[in-house]
This record gives C-alpha cells, sequence and structure tokens, in this order.
C-alpha cells in the first residue's frame, strides 16, 4: 500500500547543490560562520525582510540562547499547544514556563495573560502556531503596560506577514526552524531574528562559547553554530521557497474545494495569514468515534495524518510536577489537543492523493455515521 505521509521535506535537485559543495570542499571551511554561513544569513535578511539574522545548528538552541541574551528569569507566560521544545528551552534557561489558554485560532489567548502576571513574570513566549500570526500587537502592549519581554516561536512562520511586513519583525526576538519538516530547511536548523546590531552581536557571541575575541571568553555561551553544509542548503532552498509557498497554498486551496459545503469540514473561520505549513481539521467525537478512532482509520488505509499537537505539554508527565511549570485553566487548549489531526500537505501532494484522503474520510464517516467532522481555520498564504 501507497503510504501518503503527513509531510515530506522539499528538496532541490541534487546537481544544483553539487557547485555548493564543491566551493566548500576547496576552501576546507566547514563551520564557523564560514562563507556559505554568511551568505545565508544576508540572503534570509533581504527575503524575509527583517533586520539581523543569526544562523543556529537548531531552532531548540535558538530558543534556549533567546531567553539566555534577555536575561529572561523567573516565570514565562506560553502556551501548552505546542512542540516540547518550547516549553523545554524555559525549563533549561532554570525559568518556570506558565501554560495559559489558547484561542480558536490556535494560538495563545491574549484576554488570559494579563491574569496570569504575576511579580514573578519576566517574559511571554507565544508561538505562531500552524504559520499563523499571534495577536502581537496585544501582545506587545501588554508586555509593554507590565515591562515583559517578548520573544515569538516562530518555528512554523518562515515567509509570514502580518500588515505588510514581516510577523519576525514583532517583539524583542522571532525564533525560526529550518528542521527538515518545515516550509524552508536546511536538513537541520534555526534562526533567532533580532532588530538591532548590538542584540545580534550578542547572540552570535553566545551561540560561539562566548568568545569575544581568540583569547578572551565573557560569556558562558553555548556550541550553537550552523555549519557550511546545511548552509549551502538553505542558499539552494531559497531559490525555490516561492515556488514552494505557491504549491502550498494550492494544495490547501483544493482541500478547501474538496470540503466546501461538506457536513465534515468546514472552511476558514479566521482571517489570519498563513504559510499552509499545516492543514489541520478538528475532529468531534460522539460515542465510541472520536478523533483516535479516524486517525488509525487513515493509518490503516496508508494515510499518515499527525495529532498534533497531542497531547499538551503541560499534560506530559515532566510537567506534572509543581515546581517545574504552572497551569491555568486550559479548556479551549484541551478540547483542539483532543480532536486536532493534520492532513498531509507538502509540495508534490498530487491532487488524486488529496481526493484519496476526503473520500477515505467520508467513507469512514459514512460508514460510521455517529461521528462529525469539522473544520478548523487555515488561511492562504500571502
Amino acid at each position: 500500500m501507497k503510504k501518503i505521509l503527513v509531510t515530506k521535506p522539499a528538496l532541490p535537485e541534487l546537481e544544483r547543490v553539487i557547485p555548493y559543495f564543491k566551493e566548500i570542499w576547496d576552501s576546507r571551511v566547514l563551520t564557523n560562520s564560514g562563507p556559505m554561513h554568511n551568505k545565508l544569513e544576508t540572503a534570509l535578511c533581504d527575503y524575509l525582510g527583517v533586520k539581523y539574522v543569526s544562523l543556529f545548528s537548531n531552532a531548540t538552541l535558538g530558543l534556549m540562547v533567546a531567553l539566555k541574551v534577555l536575561n529572561i528569569k523567573g516565570e514565562v507566560i506560553t502556551t501548552p499547544f505546542s512542540f516540547v521544545a518550547t516549553a523545554h528551552s524555559i525549563i533549561w534557561n532554570n525559568s518556570t514556563p506558565v501554560f495559559v489558554d489558547i484561542e480558536d485560532d490556535f494560538n495563545i489567548d491574549t484576554n488570559k495573560i494579563e491574569d496570569a502576571i504575576t511579580d514573578k513574570t519576566t517574559a511571554i513566549m507565544a508561538v505562531h502556531c500552524y504559520g499563523m500570526p499571534c495577536r502581537v500587537e496585544e501582545i506587545e502592549a501588554i508586555a509593554k503596560r507590565r515591562n515583559l519581554k517578548v520573544i515569538y516561536d516562530a518555528a512554523h512562520a518562515f515567509g509570514v506577514k502580518y500588515k505588510d511586513t514581516s510577523v519576525l519583525n514583532y517583539g524583542d526576538l522571532s525564533v525560526l526552524s529550518f528542521h527538515a519538516t518545515k516550509v524552508f530547511n536546511t536538513f537541520e536548523g534555526g534562526a533567532i531574528v533580532s532588530n538591532s546590531l548590538e542584540m545580534k552581536t550578542k547572540i552570535d557571541k553566545l551561540k560561539n562559547f562566548g568568545f569575544e575575541s581568540e583569547v578572551h571568553v565573557s560569556e558562558i555561551g553555548i556550541n550553537a553554530k550552523m555549519n557550511e553544509l546545511c548552509a549551502a542548503i538553505g542558499l539552494v532552498q531559497l531559490q525555490d521557497i516561492d515556488e514552494v509557498l505557491r504549491e502550498r497554498k494550492n494544495i490547501a486551496h483544493y482541500y478547501q474545494q474538496l470540503f466546501k459545503g461538506s457536513r465534515l469540514v468546514s472552511t476558514f473561520k479566521h482571517q489570519s495569514l498563513t504559510n499552509n505549513s499545516y492543514y489541520p481539521v478538528l475532529i468531534e467525537s460522539e460515542g465510541k468515534f472520536n478523533r483516535d478512532f479516524v486517525y488509525e482509520e487513515l493509518r490503516s488505509k496508508g494515510i499518515f495524518a499527525r495529532r498534533y499537537f497531542y497531547p499538551l505539554i503541560s499534560d506530559f508527565s515532566v510537567y506534572r510536577i509543581p515546581e517545574k511549570s504552572k497551569t491555568r485553566d486550559l479548556a479551549m487548549a484541551k478540547m483542539i489537543s483532543d480532536k486536532v489531526l493534520c492532513l498531509p500537505i507538502y509540495p508534490g501532494l498530487e491532487k488524486s492523493e488529496q481526493e484519496y484522503i476526503f473520500n477515505t474520510i467520508v467513507e469512514i464517516q459514512t460508514s460510521k455515521p455517529k461521528y462529525l467532522l469539522s473544520g478548523v481555520p487555515i488561511n492562504e498564504c500571502i
């Protein structure tokens, strides 16, 4: 049986990568801010419309350094509806994640943030979930009023704009992921977007052990540098990113057409901007038929959707320890986490495969009439 995976990495033709690798072989510069690394930072600034980019070996280290460079301590308000790296980075920084609920657009509920602020709160770490921008203006107003730092986990938000500017320009820092599963990948990697040369210099020092010079270490830094091979991949990938985004947009639009007017899936309720990095639906349970049943039925037919994000970070056993984290009322997050299912979406997904996915869901529903599938908001990319 042919497998339809939830995602596949976009890759350029190998022949286009070889000249870049040859340059690396000829130069013998493999890491430590080599030519490819520096070219990619410049190219990303230009493409994304941001001031400064600091490349990282992965986004988790980017989050950790972002917290460190802003001197974040005490409590950090964040979302439970994310990948564990969001909260892990806070704990690795010896701070305490405070989980607050989300809205029906999957992002942190700004109405709940202020109630969670205490005299120990130093920052907000929000996530642009599935590439949909948070309510950045409301978050920044709260942060300014309460003297808090704002870090955006922008792992999903490559190329996303808000009010004609990159969403990465909001907050004190934004952290991108270039993991293989992301819209833009360097096999593995990430970046911190900052707004001043002074901040970029501090970030770059921390990701390189804290070296001030060859003989002077001024910070307790870490090794989080991106190597030249990953940077070279990124330079080639960037040449294709517009086509990748267009194809994702077309795939999302065809899903929209397939499910339009169906009682199984409702279409977009929120008009945010996204890069179509994911295509989630919510499955309403009735009787024994629930999201997990549909998930298993799809798998049995070769469709590997993903329960993303399930369980909530706050439901993992390591986060149930009181001294590790704090949890507010998470009613919306729990509801969505129990119902969410991300359908396959990636460049190269054929319309016939989308039709197979749709028809399989219809088949499951009609053979088991006691459950209802309803859609959740996804919006087209810019």
